[in-house]
């Protein structure tokens, strides 16, 4: 890769591990629901003219819609909402990798490697190290919630696999047209209009900044970059760069939000990230045979 987008890779990181405290900034002004809802809304209406057809059938707009919109970030919301730390959070949905992985072994009938094997349980043990941490309340549910996010993640990259999409902007903008009207009827169903309305009507500077962070910044701007960067190198050279947004998660939530970074926190940290190391991180090259005529 060149200087330029290593650069621009770690700066991709930045963006999504940054987007963490964005989202505890924007759950102050907005109930979750209504607050992932007007997310997707901002992600998709102003762009849906200026991109193309993502080229897969419709089918999969929808089901990745749902998975990775209705579900994913809905339960990712509520489970930061109800007391998951940021940092934490963003630590907590790399499991994404491993849901991704078992699902792939059941649905598309890939073989595992030891070593992916062998980081699932490792990072699942930070997961459990991370649980047995956190008191018996909000926090505690919420870490439910956001490995549930994880493994709702995990089906939508299956899907993605399948559909193959030749153009990632033009998909996450039009997968973005699926959830709002599912996320603004349970909202309106489980938060309740009042709670709605009250947060529209007050919204203030610091909420719709949040707001248009977490659409625009990280949604649009993120993942076209993204894109940019896995259709001029391999995927195996792009990928393990989203080690780092967990970096950026806990270390940003630490220095904007306050979260302790407790001694049992950080060793639960290593281990999940040992664990993603070892899944996402593409296997060494075997040594080249000698050639027959070398001495």
């Amino acid at each position: 890769m060149s200087a330029r987008d290593i650069a621009l890779a770690i700066l991709i990181t930045a963006i999504w591990g940054f987007n963490f405290v964005m989202i505890k900034v924007g759950l102050d002004a907005f109930p979750p629901l209504l607050f992932s809802a007007l997310r997707f809304m901002a992600a998709s209406l102003p762009f849906i003219f200026f991109v193309g057809r993502p080229g897969v059938p419709w089918r999969w707009i929808l089901i990745i819609g749902f998975m990775l919109g209705v579900v994913k970030f809905g339960l990712l919301f509520v489970g930061i909402y109800i007391g998951m730390p940021a940092g934490l959070a963003s630590l907590v949905l790399q499991t994404q990798a491993f849901f991704t992985a078992i699902f792939a072994i059941f649905l598309l009938g890939d073989r595992p490697r030891r070593t992916q094997v062998a980081g699932m349980v490792i990072a699942f043990a930070g997961v459990g190290l991370i649980a047995s941490s956190l008191p018996i309340d909000g926090a505690f549910a919420g870490l439910t919630l956001t490995v549930a996010a994880a493994a709702a993640w995990g089906l939508s990259n299956i899907a993605m696999k399948v559909a193959r999409p030749p153009n990632m902007m033009a998909l996450i903008v039009w997968v973005s047209l699926v959830p709002p009207l599912p996320l603004l009827a349970l909202s309106w169903w489980l938060e309740g209009p009042e709670a709605m309305s009250a947060a529209l009507i007050s919204i203030d500077l610091i909420g719709a900044g949040a707001l248009a962070y977490v659409a625009i910044v990280a949604t649009v701007v993120g993942f076209g970059l993204w894109g940019y960067l896995l259709r001029t190198y391999s995927a195996t050279l792009v990928a393990p760069f989203s080690l780092l947004v967990p970096i950026f998660g806990m270390s940003s939530a630490a220095l904007f939000l306050g979260e302790e970074l407790t001694t049992a926190k950080l060793i639960a940290a290593a281990l999940v990230f040992a664990g993603l190391a070892l899944t996402v991180l593409p296997r060494p090259a075997p040594p080249m045979a000698a050639s027959a005529g070398a001495d």
